[in-house]
């Protein structure tokens, strides 16, 4: 592609929030201009966890084969007493939306797959060594001015901004959106080491009101270290290798300490922005919020945040969708964004109780909740953890759904046997966008000409789940799983799993589902509410641009 600088969208900052954002666009064949200031990834300790919803975006963006190669999955953390008993032991097995839910990475290979990953797309151009110095919003777009690699002042134009450049945002700044919260006064020393011998492929968190501990294991031989700071510690002092050494030597014991490679001092920060869009510019990441890393969720939220705005951005520039969806982005994201900041709050104020009486009052509690039926799993599987749920957004608008309803939910991840014989799980089967499903029905039937024609202008696809052919005979005519019906094109795929027969055992009239991009159901209907559901959407989604339709 000839280099130009006039896209669909600029992303400003190629961390782990940007380039998801950048490759999903590519995914989704939109034009984008990515620049950063630093010319090669940052080598300093920061996210090691990534979870079971961020790998699902990386399974879209066709990169999660090439990402879990340098990751330990499904990994446990286990929870200790200041005076060394067990306290909770947590190790998620269920896998609802597909991958493992605790796993462990090295950030620099990390970001690197993603570089790569973006540099597969022709219309993704990234720039390094590109600096924002200053933005402007316009009536069809946003101008830039970068300062190159060179020195030299470049202006760049785009349909949208997205400023996912970390905590001291250059575009958070120019746009003026405030970045609120606290900052905890507790300083924090981060320890990366090589060479590791620790016994244990998992995580310990070491309780303490005086000096709690963090112990990661990472991919490679590589642990991270994170302990609690004195008031009257120097940072000086306490990153010097003599005094980390004699830091990590009581948690190693007998075995030979391991090879420092690096440590700093962090501030936790607990701060959201008042808005996550501004115009045509919109924040992301840590542009957006800030947490502290208690419960490793920060880069997550970045990347939920990349995966919502990556698929709305698509909609919009092709035409398909109205600028009206853009608005749903911050509706969407900027509350379970502090939902998490909060809760990883809590979470760091359990590592470190105020005194021994109030750690002990902590453990009553953890024992009274896992001998209480469905505590322990609750612990376990991890299920403390706020899921995200859209009550307003991108779905079928219904004043009356109740809070327990699944949409404005992430849709779980089967698997499910194809024509070929060969068991898929359900992302791989239903493509990149939109997908419309039918529990044991071809969804094509319920839609009129002109709705199955809007459907297939938005370039959704139509999937029809049936039981397995040993439990029950054929419908529709007899289709075959992985054969698309001749009059519909709709494919047909078997529920070897049984996880559609039970989500209908609990919830029999949910024969109707429309799954966003990102797998979060915009529509869950039965059969004689199907249509009228769908055409909510579409008033949601905004009438479509045939000028620019693609």
């Amino acid at each position: 592609m000839t280099p130009s600088n006039s896209v669909d969208v600029l992303v400003v900052g190629a961390g782990p929030c940007g380039m998801t954002l950048a490759n999903l666009l590519g995914v989704y064949g939109v034009s984008c201009i990515l620049i950063d200031r630093d010319t090669e990834v940052l080598d300093f300790p920061r996210a090691v966890g990534i979870d079971d919803e961020s790998l699902r975006s990386y399974q879209a963006a066709g990169l999660v084969d090439d990402v879990l190669k340098d990751v330990i999955q499904n990994t446990a953390i286990r929870y200790y007493t200041s005076w060394g008993r067990l306290l909770a032991h947590v190790s998620p097995s269920g896998r609802p939306f597909g991958w493992p839910r605790r796993n462990l990475f090295l950030q620099p290979l990390f970001e690197a797959t993603l570089r790569r990953g973006a540099r597969r797309f022709p219309r993704i151009d990234i720039r390094l060594g590109h600096e924002l110095v200053h933005l402007e919003q316009e009536d069809e777009g946003v101008q830039a001015t970068v300062k190159s690699a060179q020195g030299e002042p470049v202006t760049l134009r785009a349909r949208y901004l997205v400023g996912a450049d970390g905590g001291r945002s250059t575009v958070r700044h120019e746009v003026g959106v405030p970045l609120t919260g606290t900052t905890a006064p507790v300083r924090w020393l981060v320890v990366d080491v090589a060479e590791d011998r620790m016994e244990g492929l998992y995580s310990a968190v070491h309780c303490d009101p005086v000096r709690p501990v963090l112990t990661i294991p990472l991919p490679y031989g590589h642990r991270r270290f994170e302990f609690k700071l004195r008031e009257d510690e120097d940072e000086d002092g306490v990153t010097r290798p003599a005094n980390i050494r004699a830091l990590l030597a009581p948690l190693y014991g007998s075995t030979t300490l391991p090879t420092v490679l690096r440590g700093r001092v962090y501030l936790h920060h607990s701060r959201i922005a008042d808005t996550f869009s501004s115009g045509r510019v919109f924040l992301a990441g840590d542009a957006a919020h800030l947490q502290p890393p208690f419960f490793g969720q920060g880069m997550n939220s970045g990347i939920r945040d990349a995966t919502n705005l990556a698929w709305k951005l698509a909609a919009v520039v092709s035409g398909r969708a109205g600028e009206q969806l853009l608005e749903t982005y911050d509706a969407e994201r900027r509350g379970h964004a502090a939902q998490m900041v909060g809760f990883a709050t809590r979470i760091g104020r359990m590592y470190s109780p105020w005194s021994k009486l109030t750690e002990r009052l902590r453990t009553l509690v953890f024992r009274a909740v896992s001998r209480v039926p469905g505590g322990r799993d609750y612990i376990l599987q991890m299920k403390y953890k706020p899921m995200p749920r859209y009550a307003t957004g991108a779905l079928a608008a219904d004043p009356a759904r109740p809070r327990n309803h699944p949409v404005g939910k992430m849709f779980m991840q089967p698997y499910v046997e194809t024509g070929s014989g060969a068991k898929a799980k359900l992302d791989d089967v239903l493509g990149p966008w939109f997908a419309l499903v039918g529990v044991r029905f071809d969804p094509a039937e319920l839609l009129g000409p002109e709705d199955l024609a809007w459907w297939r202008a938005l370039g959704g696809t139509l999937i029809q789940v049936d039981w397995p052919r040993s439990e029950s005979r054929p419908l529709n005519g007899g289709a075959r799983a992985g054969r698309p019906r001749a009059d519909t094109g709709t494919e047909v795929v078997e529920d070897v799993d049984g996880a559609f027969r039970e989500w209908q055992a609990t919830r029999p009239g949910d024969e109707f589902f429309v799954l966003r991009p990102d797998r979060y159901l915009a529509v869950v209907s039965d059969r004689r509410g199907a249509a009228a559901a769908l055409r909510d959407l579409r008033d949601v989604l905004g009438a479509p641009d045939p000028e620019r339709a693609r």
